[in-house]
């Protein structure tokens, strides 16, 4: 399963949960936890957030 993280509207990685893990230098589950509703009501609009890229399954 792969995983896009953004920056506000900035896109700065796409990967797996462990590749963004250690591209932020943070464990997998706070990588995880940047796609809750719980992290996005604590943090403004411009705050890190993780969201799972859908797969079309074609093929």
């Amino acid at each position: 399963m792969e995983y896009a993280l953004y920056k506000g509207d900035t896109l700065l990685q796409i990967g797996t949960v462990d590749e963004l893990a250690a591209f932020k230098k943070v464990k997998r589950k706070t990588i995880l936890f940047y796609a809750t509703p719980s992290y996005r009501k604590r943090t403004s609009e411009k705050g890190l957030r993780t969201i799972r890229l859908e797969e079309d399954g074609i093929g």
